[in-house]
């Protein structure tokens, strides 16, 4: 089983990521299923438990909207580490559209993203799977203010002060 970091700690990963199209398991009742087959699958996942879905970061959050009260976990693919389209969904998911699930970075996260993906709204992490996580955990904190405002402090340091 995969390890995660989220909130703050290293735990199993107890979900499942399903790949575009795949079969549902039976006995799994914890599944990340693909953006793109949360239409279809809707009915069937709810019955089995609270589900999740994963999106690409060029993927189209408009057919999940109307469900992310019933929604556990939204995971983001970053397909490759330099993509930046998943820490705007981020923000979309947390600010615009209040969110309140856990929302999961997956894909090729490194150690040095984690700061940043905590400041857009991110709760848990599943970093690449050549990187340790635990020893990922110092990445989080690295700063102890931060100047602007942002998902995780949405008043900026001055008005702080």
């Amino acid at each position: 089983m995969q390890r995660l970091i989220k909130q703050g700690r290293v735990v199993e990963d107890e979900w499942l990521q399903l790949a575009a199209g795949a079969e549902i398991p039976a006995a799994a009742n914890k599944l990340l299923v693909a953006a793109t087959d949360w239409p279809q699958r809707q009915k069937e996942l709810v019955g089995r438990g609270r589900p999740g879905v994963w999106i690409d970061g060029d993927g189209d959050i408009e057919s999940i909207l109307p469900d992310l009260t019933s929604l556990d976990v939204i995971a983001v693919n970053f397909p490759v580490f330099t993509d930046g389209r998943g820490y705007s969904l981020a923000r979309l998911l947390r600010e615009r559209y209040r969110f309140q699930g856990e929302l999961r970075a997956i894909g090729d996260i490194l150690p040095d993203q984690l700061y940043y993906l905590k400041r857009c709204g991110f709760d848990a992490f599943s970093l690449r799977a050549d990187r340790d996580p635990e020893a990922a955990l110092a990445a989080l904190e690295p700063f102890s203010e931060s100047y602007q405002a942002a998902t995780d402090q949405p008043v900026p340091l001055f008005r702080r002060r």
